[in-house]
């Protein structure tokens, strides 16, 4: 469902099914069990919000991104699972981190130049291998853009639906974190994806934004902890 209400808008709750995923199957083994159900979730989101998206920002840093999932496929290949854990730790607190600076800070200015899209777009692609946790950064992406939020959530539609495609053959056959088994358990859990896209689909509408992003950074920044400490 939190996957569902992510997809639907209600940007920067995916960070929270990160959490409880790694918490409950394991930090490298949940990377690879999540994405079927984001490209499930994804699928809902361009149906739904196709008319906004704005392939112009999708072309521009796409690539970047692209290259970022490469560097975290090799990056996380050899990684022991207490490493990959305390890694995924450490990208949750910098992404709580970011997004509290973010909303505190004064000025909204954010550098254009191509070498700041390029720098964030590769800081996406690695932390969405490693955590499924480009949210964060592709934000600040959009956010310097000044896309507006309809366009902001048609856009993201697409761009992670092409992202999370292209992970699909890392985790199956580099890393193996996606099988049989996993596609069962994620077959189990759509009907929650459609709960939530249909929630969120209406609570973006209504939901207060600062109360709602003080929950989320509370909660994702206590499922850091646990997951360092499980």
């Amino acid at each position: 469902m939190v996957i569902g209400l992510s997809k639907a808008g209600i940007k920067g709750i995916a960070i929270i099914n990160v959490t409880l995923m790694a918490l409950a199957f394991g930090a490298k083994e949940s990377t690879g069990l999540v994405v079927p159900l984001l490209i499930a979730a994804d699928i809902f989101a361009v149906i739904y919000y196709n008319r906004h998206a704005r392939w112009y920002y999708i072309i521009r840093f796409l690539p970047w991104i692209l290259a970022g999932i490469i560097i975290g496929v090799l990056i996380g290949n050899d990684l022991d699972e207490s490493t990959f854990k305390i890694g995924m730790a450490v990208i949750i607190v910098v992404s709580v981190l970011m997004m509290y600076w973010w909303d505190r800070r004064k000025s909204k200015s954010v550098p254009t130049h191509w070498a700041f899209a390029g720098t964030v777009g590769i800081i996406a692609g690695i932390t969405t291998m490693i955590g499924n946790l480009a949210g964060a950064f592709s934000n600040i992406y959009f956010l310097a853009m000044r896309v507006p939020k309809n366009e902001f959530i048609g856009t993201a539609a697409w761009l992670f639906l092409i992202i999370n495609v292209f992970k699909l053959p890392f985790h199956v056959w580099v890393w193996k974190t996606i099988t049989p088994e996993t596609l069962l358990i994620d077959l189990k859990l759509l009907p929650g994806i459609l709960i939530g896209v249909f929630l969120g689909v209406r609570l973006v509408k209504i939901i207060k934004e600062d109360f709602y992003r003080k929950m989320i950074l509370v909660l994702t920044a206590v499922g850091a902890v646990l997951i360092l400490f499980r």
